[in-house]
């Protein structure tokens, strides 16, 4: 073709030359003889094939029954927390614990110097002794304080028969001494015996008044000196007890902290807690709900308003500060008395199994629990769903296998996939992977989803 050209070129020119044409068609022909030089060089390329399908993976969107979960911010707390503190003053001895390592209940965490409160048992204990001393005195006095009253009634026998014996005599000569049976004389020492057997009797009763008085010291006397004894016995008791507290023991079984006292430290009941033990098998879960989560459970009868505010036996799944899930299923536990007016949220509590104390308090993680089921919902991977702007979309497959770009609105997520709320119908074929490759009205090829689900 090219030589053809070349041909016709010629006999133009020569023509031109020979009818002397203008300089001006002469430079238009060449352009145009190079314009076919171009368009027939590019009529001897081949033309390019149409593009290839994009491969990409694809699901159909489901329609089942499926759970609701709801999520919360979640704090674990030990059953007990036991502060252990100094109940005495004094100088600590010795820690004899591990920290961080589990205790048994009596076992010896902390010792206080017990030597000044030794010395209190022992002042204690002689003061004990002395009152009993007191109250064995006391005793004897009573003793013969009583021996001395029966002498002094066995004397006051004696002497009222003294006395009417004398008085007898005074009564038969009397009669007889009108008569001049007898004389004055033998009138008057009848009458003077009787009046001594009389002061001798006034003198035993007052004896006896003495004596009894003397019994109902004693009485008192022993009384006080036991009032003492027990008084004494309690300072014993009180001394001894807080010689105990010098040995600090664990009150339950649990994991005990770090020491917060360091040994040679000076103690007193107003001191700082030494340590906290804590009790985390079984452990507890705090979390919030707001005040409608919390009248949405109450219509679904989750919470039950009996006594203790107990809550019924729903599932509760925790999801750890790493992102895996505890193996361990737990279950509500308790709700607060009150909601928080500051916040508008009430505190619950779970109770999840803790074998090898694995949970420790303190801990952050995520309580999940299935508090609805949605019927007929719509389902699709939520890798199937881009947010765009605020929005969402999803790639539907064509039956022409070309791509459709539409928004939707979602709803809960249900495991690994998403509730589709509107937008979507149940059959249609949505693409999982390989959305980031395609566009609007692009042709692909769809084959099955095969990828791995990963844990939530």
């Amino acid at each position: 073709m090219q030589k053809e050209l070349r041909k016709i070129w010629k006999g133009l020119r020569a023509s031109l030359l020979k009818h002397k044409l203008v300089a001006s068609v002469i430079t238009i022909v060449p352009v145009a003889l190079l314009g076919a030089f171009i368009v027939g060089g590019r009529s001897n390329k081949p033309v390019q094939a149409a593009p290839r399908p994009v491969d990409v993976e694809v699901v159909r969107v489901e329609q089942n029954d499926v759970p609701v979960y709801s999520e919360w911010i979640g704090t674990t707390e030990g059953m007990v927390n036991a502060d252990i503190k100094a109940q005495v003053t004094g100088y600590l001895l010795r820690q004899d614990y591990r920290e961080g390592s589990f205790v048994k209940k009596g076992q010896l965490l902390f010792e206080i110097d017990p030597r000044p409160l030794q010395a209190v048992v022992n002042q204690a204990k002689g003061d004990l002794a002395k009152s009993e001393s007191q109250v064995e005195q006391a005793i004897s006095q009573l003793d013969q304080a009583q021996a001395q009253l029966a002498q002094a009634n066995s004397q006051l026998l004696q002497a009222e028969a003294n006395q009417r014996k004398t008085q007898l005599d005074v009564n038969k000569y009397r009669p007889l001494l009108e008569q001049k049976a007898v004389t004055q004389q033998e009138f008057d020492n009848a009458d003077q015996a009787n009046e001594a057997t009389k002061a001798q009797v006034d003198a035993v009763k007052s004896q006896i008044k003495a004596a009894t008085a003397g019994v109902g010291t004693a009485k008192a006397a022993i009384i006080a000196a036991k009032a003492q004894v027990e008084s004494s016995q309690a300072a014993v008791r009180t001394a001894e007890l807080n010689l105990s507290f010098t040995r600090i023991v664990s009150p339950i079984d649990g994991i005990a902290g770090i020491a917060q006292a360091q040994v040679g430290n000076l103690l007193s009941t107003t001191s700082a807690p030494l340590t906290t033990v804590s009790t985390v098998d079984p452990i507890k879960v705090f979390f919030t709900l707001s005040e409608q989560q919390y009248l949405a459970f109450n219509k679904r009868n989750l919470i039950e308003a009996r006594r203790g505010a107990s809550v019924a036996q729903v599932q509760l799944e925790l999801i750890l500060a790493d992102g895996t899930n505890y193996p361990q299923s737990g279950s509500f536990f308790f709700a607060d008395r009150q909601v928080d007016q500051k916040t508008g949220a009430i505190r619950l509590a779970g109770i999840f199994p803790n074998p090898g104390n694995v949970l420790r308090p303190g801990q952050y993680g995520r309580v999940r629990a299935v508090t609805a089921t949605k019927p007929a919902a719509l389902l699709v991977p939520q890798r199937a769903v881009s947010e765009l702007q605020g929005g969402y979309q999803v790639a539907v497959v064509g039956g022409d296998n070309k791509i459709e770009m539409r928004t939707v609105k979602v709803g809960e997520r249900s495991g690994q996939q998403w509730i589709i709320e509107e937008g979507l119908k149940a059959g249609e074929i949505v693409v999982v992977e390989g959305t980031q490759k395609i566009k609007p009205g692009a042709v692909v090829n769809p084959k099955p989803f095969t990828g791995k689900k990963t844990t939530n």
